[in-house]
Parts: C-alpha cells; sequence; structure tokens
C-alpha cells in the first residue's frame, strides 16, 4: 500500500475506526443537541474543575478545542498542573487514552508505532505506538528532539500515520493535548512554527490566586480529586457533538471578518510571520465551538474575540525590534481585533433567525 491509498484502520485496535456518532441522537432538534451539548459540556467542565481550581477560562479553551476537533497545546513552568489538566479531561469521557512522555531519546517510532517481522506469518505486521488513541497526552513535549516532535504532523493534520509505506487511520475523536515548558528553560527544544500550526489553540494556566490555591490545598490534602474522577461522556457522544457544532451557522459577514482578522497578522511591521490560512480555518471552527458552547446556532463577532487570542497569538513569529521593546503576540492579536471593523449584527444570524 502506498501513502496515497486509502488509510486502513486497525481491527480490533482501540484506535481503528471511528466511534458511532449516531444512536440516540439520531433525530434531535437543534435545540435539543445544543442542550444536550450544554450538558455535557457542563460535567466534564465540572469534573475538570474538581482538579483544575480557579481556572474556568481555561478549561473553557480546552473544551472550545475538543469540539472544534482539534489540538491543545498547555504551556506554563512546572507545577501549575499542566499534565493533571490534561488527564482531568482524557478522564473525564470513556475513551481511549494514552500518555507519552516526551524524553530527548525519544524516537518517532515509539510514537507511531513499528513494523515487526512475524515469522509464524513470514509477514511484518505493524504494532501501533500509543498515538492510536482518542485522546492523547503528550507530556513536556518540547524535550524532544524535533526529529520525533515531528512524527505528530501527520497524525495531527491528517489523522492517520504512515509507515512503512502503508497508511493506517486514526480512531475519531482524536485530539492531542500537549503539554510544554518555555523554551527558556534548560533542556527544552523550541517546537517548528509547522508543529506549533497544528495545534489549535495555545493556554497557559498561570499560578492559582491565594484563594484557589487554599482551596486547591484543603481539597488535595486528603485524597487525588484526579484519581477519583469518573467518565461523564463517551466517544460516540463527544463525536455527535462535534459534528453538530460543524452546524453552527457562520455568516459571509463573519467568515469575512475571520479571514481579515487573520490576514492583518500578515502585515504586522512587528511580526515576522503572519498567520496561515490553516489558522483562518481553526479560528472559524473555534468561533463555531464557542458559540455553541454560549447556546447560540450561529456565529457573532464576540465569538470570534473570545478565541482569537488562543487560536492565533501561539502562531506568529515577532521581529527582534518587538521582542526588545517587549511586546507579545496575545497584545498585537488583541489590538488588531479592536482595529478591524467589526460586521453589523443584523447580518450574522440565519434566515430563521431574522
Amino acid at each position: 500500500m502506498t501513502p496515497s491509498t486509502p488509510p486502513t484502520a486497525l481491527p480490533g485496535h482501540p484506535g481503528g475506526g471511528a466511534a458511532n456518532p449516531n444512536g440516540s441522537g439520531r433525530g434531535q432538534r437543534p435545540d435539543e443537541v445544543l442542550a444536550e451539548l450544554h450538558s455535557v459540556v457542563g460535567r466534564i467542565a465540572a469534573n475538570v474543575e474538581r482538579v483544575i481550581v480557579g481556572k474556568p477560562d481555561v478549561v473553557r479553551v480546552a473544551l472550545v478545542t475538543l469540539l472544534a476537533e482539534g489540538h491543545l497545546l498547555v504551556e506554563d513552568v512546572p507545577g501549575v498542573g499542566k499534565t493533571s489538566l490534561a488527564k482531568a479531561l482524557a478522564r473525564s469521557i470513556d475513551c481511549t487514552v494514552s500518555r507519552i512522555q516526551f524524553t530527548p531519546d525519544l524516537l518517532p517510532s515509539d510514537i507511531t508505532g513499528v513494523s515487526i517481522y512475524n515469522r509464524q506469518e513470514n509477514d511484518f505486521e505493524f504494532r501501533p505506538g500509543p498515538i492510536f488513541a482518542n485522546i492523547v497526552i503528550g507530556d513536556e513535549i518540547n524535550r524532544a528532539s524535533p526529529k520525533t516532535q515531528s512524527a505528530l504532523l501527520e497524525c495531527m493534520e491528517e489523522h492517520q500515520v504512515t509507515v512503512d509505506g502503508s497508511t493506517y487511520a486514526l480512531g475519531e475523536p482524536f485530539m492531542v493535548v500537549a503539554t510544554q515548558n518555555p523554551i527558556e528553560m534548560e533542556g527544552t527544544y523550541a517546537l517548528p512554527e509547522a508543529q506549533r500550526d497544528r495545534f489549535t489553540a495555545r493556554v497557559s494556566i498561570g499560578y492559582p490566586d491565594p484563594a484557589a490555591e487554599l482551596a486547591m490545598v484543603d481539597e488535595h490534602a486528603g485524597h487525588d480529586p484526579l484519581g477519583e474522577l469518573r467518565p461523564v461522556s463517551d466517544a460516540a457522544q463527544v463525536l455527535r457533538l462535534v459534528k453538530a457544532v460543524r452546524g453552527v451557522h457562520l455568516s459571509p459577514e463573519v467568515r469575512r471578518y475571520a479571514v481579515e482578522l487573520v490576514g492583518a497578522t500578515r502585515r504586522l511591521p512587528e511580526l515576522r510571520l503572519g498567520a496561515s490560512p490553516r489558522a483562518t480555518l481553526q479560528l472559524v471552527r473555534a468561533a463555531r465551538a464557542q458559540a455553541a458552547l454560549s447556546g447560540r446556532d450561529f456565529v457573532v463577532p464576540d465569538d470570534v474575540h473570545a478565541v482569537a487570542v488562543p487560536v492565533l497569538a501561539h502562531r506568529l513569529v515577532l521581529t527582534a525590534e518587538a521582542q526588545a521593546a517587549r511586546r507579545s503576540a496575545a497584545d498585537l492579536v488583541r489590538s488588531l481585533a479592536q482595529r478591524v471593523p467589526v460586521p453589523q449584527a443584523s447580518d450574522q444570524r440565519p434566515q430563521a433567525h431574522r
């Protein structure tokens, strides 16, 4: 089989094939789907917030990324709960989960899998790696070499793995939640631009405020909340909600607004590299998910504003002058969101709502 042939699912493997999106969700009206989405996402958020105390905005970005069929990059200093966030999200959904600890000696085949010679069959057979799961936790991704990091490129973009000329499909839903330490820390490698561009959103958890940290100490003192989490949804239900988010109405005016906002990053003198067309697609998907979480079946500019910084900032490369002036990519995105003209509110609703 060549890489151009259709991917082959792995029969009997947890990552092979797609979850059935039908079942109980068949025949639901749009308002019923939105109600189900609110109920399911509310339960997942409550689960995650038992572990990550006082960070509802971070949890919301993680859930938006999940519903937008994207991948999440969690970047921050050690000890603030990056891995706990990824684990809590994974344990809240009854699906296949794998964890990869990225180290300098990790090889690409340790992620994707390897072909092993089977003496009984007198042929090579593929042994799938940990990437074959619905949710993949990549811990400290920037401690591995760029060669190993590149093993995720095809997986994240095309939801498939090619090994020795054969292509294997990954399961659905599929989400990579990766953590990384700031690149100034010892023993880390900066993610290449192509890798960062495949992450739909990036969040920084930050230190908790004193009240939240005190609550965390009380909550975690006698037991581990992460070990007590139980699934509140499953892969089939999540996939059904993901497909419902795809149908959220996006007016031509809001679509044009998203394109103009992303295009404006390519003209900023403070940037060596602006956002890509892939960023536009992921910004729109995230805005649809944000609208659905807000209880609407159509996108408004506020939805685009809400996700613009986590979706766009990590893709931008500042000039040396901008770095010396201590400009941040997040501030530049916020400034653009204020300057790019916003479409009129009456143009954003679907025809049935006008």
